[in-house]
């Protein structure tokens, strides 16, 4: 049976003909997510690409949702998609291009390199008089152990940090951790590390789960990362912690709320570094390249009739253990 296949990314021709090689007997139709229309959405049976949530949601016949981020939050609220619409996401496809804004930041902070890019704009040439921070011997603590915060446990094992690892379960410890423990015992991991490197979903259990009180628990002089969603970090009390000095400062891709409003002490405060949430996107073409291959590779299972990889939990908001498929890969 012919299927209706829309596509909602910026893709080239070469790009577009992996995914018709994938299912060549299905009907397929490419657009952006800019630029799809009603008429489009109602047509397909599945989609690739988050297209706007007000018109996905008058689709009530769709099969399939592919999501071109990792956390689609938006789309899993009740009444988005049908009930039995099956929700995958990209899980796999940005784990290097975020680790490395994760590892980017750590070194610039670690460095005072944005201190130094300070001086440079005022044409002032002056060392800071202060010890610079190593990465060899850190201990970093990744809250958030799926593809990105894996990619960068990893990545910063191979600088000579010692890595610990978070997950919600525990779980196994991969080779470049010295241990992962589930998340009832972050509070005991939290006053051992020099860099806390978050990369959660948003979810009820992960909202604000660094409050004023967790973040008073974290090591004095400590860094934080987060790439995850804004929504697992207390804004303004992270604002008052690298005030007060109890934290050196922290790099942010994401916020609560997002964008951060302009008047924030976030914005002023020198050890702090904060980017749109761009450390995903296509910033790094290999990212939209690994997107439109476990696109292909779905789209193949799902025109034999198989199970799909990368399905999402629609209450837990993962690709976990609970949900069928696999979790895919692209390291």
């Amino acid at each position: 049976m012919e299927k209706h296949i829309l596509v909602a990314l910026p893709l080239s021709e070469a790009q577009r003909d992996i995914i018709r090689q994938a299912a060549p007997q299905f009907a397929y139709r490419f657009t952006t997510e800019e630029t799809a229309t009603r008429e489009e959405i109602l047509w397909a049976d599945a989609i690739l690409g988050n297209v706007p949530v007000a018109l996905i949601r008058q689709n009530k016949h769709l099969e399939w949702f592919q999501s071109n981020f990792a956390g689609p939050d938006p789309y899993l609220e009740p009444g988005v998609l049908p009930e039995n619409c099956l929700v995958t996401n990209a899980t796999g496809a940005y784990g290097l291009a975020i680790s490395e804004w994760m590892l980017g930041m750590w070194l610039a902070l670690a460095k005072d390199l944005q201190l130094y890019r300070d001086r440079q704009r005022q044409h002032h040439w002056e060392a800071i008089q202060r010890p610079v921070r190593s990465l060899f011997g850190a201990r970093v603590l990744c809250v958030g152990m799926g593809d990105i915060g894996t990619s960068f446990a990893r990545r910063a094992h191979l600088l000579g940090a010692q890595v610990v690892g978070v997950r919600r379960h525990g779980g196994d410890c991969p080779d470049f951790c010295l241990r992962v423990v589930d998340t009832a015992h972050l509070d005991e991991e939290l006053p051992q590390a020099d860099l806390v490197a978050m990369s959660l979903p948003g979810t009820p259990e992960t909202y604000r789960m660094f409050d004023a009180a967790r973040l008073a628990r974290c090591k004095r002089g400590a860094i934080l990362l987060n790439v995850g969603r804004g929504s697992t970090v207390d804004c303004d009390a992270l604002a008052r912690a690298v005030q007060s000095g109890a934290l050196y400062g922290a790099a942010l891709d994401v916020t609560d709320p997002e964008p951060l409003p302009p008047d924030h002490p976030l914005w002023s405060l020198d050890t702090v570094l904060i980017t749109p949430h761009i450390s995903g996107r296509f910033s790094l073409p290999a990212t939209l390249e690994k997107i439109v291959a476990i696109f292909a590779h779905n789209l193949q299972r799902y025109a034999a009739g198989q199970t799909l990889d990368n399905q999402m939990s629609r209450s837990t908001h993962y690709v976990s253990e609970d949900t069928p498929g696999r979790r895919l890969t692209c390291e």
